[in-house]
């Protein structure tokens, strides 16, 4: 794989990027690709190790290896078509992932990763570019229709794969327009929404149908039970939507919202849609609770805004600079992150929680006290706090502390599906199949919050489940398309 030596002679390359003064004055992505010459030496760098562990940390299984020496011979086709058997849309995790694929390459035990990322990424950019992105539809037609509820990545990946197997594939949206959090929650800057649409087209041309402005469940749209009645299968990909609150004195003052009553309004906004709320940073002091990526979003929004300040609050310790590999490898590490957002601009603290909020029907102010963790009597890491509260001023509070469950209002109420211990709904990841034999589920509305790339996973093998459910010996196995 690569060349022999290639890992001695060359070094991971890092991407570069606009500098932060240049790309806060707009809302395109930023990131600068290498050319062909120095994508084709970091392929090199993939180094033959046998077993390759990069593809056990990549939960969609690509076939990492071989399309890197591909890369590296400049086989540019062949590396598209070994990439497009096992991702369904490699331009959305080439982009948003966080690539837990580097984090368990081999090469990373004692020295920098091969960039597999912006590898992945430059294929399918290239697909496109020289039109090898086209639509399969299906040369033979089931007579089968299937629901698919959510249009996330696990909801399109799913509807794709069942309309390559001659399933009809009807995907119902809440929103107006389709791709879920990758349409209104991913900020434009870090992927422009034309990279969506592009995707639509295919799926379109083979044969899956959208359904937009449909709330299934909810009063005045679509009840759950037709949806049973009108399709043979129902596949439930509606994501993790339910966010964690911070119920502490003040909380119902105006100007302390959920992450995703804020970050959506801006990519309505970017899209040119009129009739806009008008929440916005612009000019106030703005504070962020929650240090993960949600958060990190907030904050590169809230710069582009014009925010006067903006501060993030992580309820958890400061995590070391760098991980002890030797204990951590091949498995994901815990350590300090800091985003394009951070390194644009804001004060970060660690070990903070709020305590109330107060202001004059408007946050105007945010207590908070330091904590410490310690292991308690059940060996349980717990919280104590420490020292004093302190008060800061706060215009706009943005929680972006996770999301705890899928909303069992509405649809999953209708359709009396069961749910596992943390409310998730209940299914295993063999038959992906609720209480509700016609009824399935993937994505983070099965296995809670999680990332881009096992939603895809997940909407795959799910779909692998319909099939098989339809039509008993299923067209579709879980790695290729």
């Amino acid at each position: 794989m690569g060349k022999t030596t290639g890992f001695l002679e060359i070094k991971r390359l890092a991407l570069k990027q606009q500098p932060a003064k240049q790309r806060i004055r707009d809302w395109r992505e930023f990131v600068l690709m290498p050319d062909d010459r120095q994508l084709s030496d970091q392929g090199a760098r993939c180094m033959d190790c046998g077993i390759p562990y990069c593809q056990s940390g990549c939960p969609v299984n690509n076939v990492i290896p071989d399309f890197n020496d591909l890369v590296y011979r400049r086989d540019w086709k062949r590396a598209w078509h070994s990439l497009d058997r096992t991702n369904n849309f490699p331009e959305f995790t080439g982009r948003l992932c966080p690539a837990p694929c580097e984090a368990a390459c081999t090469l990373y035990i004692n020295d920098d990763a091969v960039t597999i990322k912006s590898i992945e990424r430059a294929i399918v950019e290239r697909a496109f570019a020289e039109g090898w992105v086209v639509p399969r539809p299906a040369a033979q037609k089931s007579g089968r229709s299937v629901a698919v509820v959510g249009s996330g990545p696990a909801g399109l990946a799913c509807a794709q794969q069942l309309a390559r197997a001659g399933h009809r594939a009807v995907v119902y949206e809440k929103s107006d327009r389709i791709g879920g959090l990758l349409r209104y929650g991913i900020p434009d800057f870090k992927m422009e929404k034309s990279v969506i649409d592009r995707r639509i087209e295919q799926l379109q041309a083979e044969g899956v149908e959208f359904c937009t402005g449909v709330h299934v469940g909810a009063p005045g749209s679509l009840a759950a039970s037709e949806l049973v009645a009108n399709h043979d299968a129902v596949a439930l990909c509606g994501g993790c939507e339910q966010p964690r609150d911070l119920p502490v004195p003040g909380r119902d003052l105006d100007g302390i919202h959920f992450a995703m009553d804020f970050l959506p309004l801006q990519n309505r906004r970017v899209a040119g849609e009129s009739d806009v709320a008008s929440l916005t940073a612009r000019d106030k002091r703005v504070v962020v609770i929650g240090g993960g990526d949600t958060g990190s979003d907030c904050i590169g929004t809230s710069r582009r805004q014009g925010a006067a300040s903006i501060v993030q609050f992580e309820l958890l310790e400061q995590p070391p600079d760098n991980e002890d590999r030797q204990l951590s490898w091949p498995n994901w590490p815990l350590k300090m992150r800091t985003s394009s957002s951070h390194e644009e601009g804001c004060d970060r603290d660690w070990s903070v929680s709020t305590t109330r909020f107060s202001g004059n029907g408007k946050v105007a102010k945010l207590g908070y006290r330091k904590v410490q963790w310690q292991p308690g009597e059940s060996g349980r890491m717990q919280m104590q706090p420490v020292g004093e509260e302190i008060e800061i001023d706060a215009d706009l509070v943005l929680l972006a502390m996770g999301y705890v469950q899928p909303v069992h209002e509405g649809m999953l109420a209708q359709l009396g599906v069961e749910f596992d211990r943390r409310g998730n709904v209940q299914a295993d990841t063999r038959s992906y199949q609720t209480s509700q034999p016609q009824v399935f589920v993937a994505g983070d509305m099965r296995r809670g919050q999680s990332l881009i790339v096992w939603a895809i996973r997940e909407g795959r093998q799910c779909a692998q489940a319909i099939d098989h459910y339809l039509s008993g010996a299923g067209k579709l196995t879980a790695g290729k398309t």
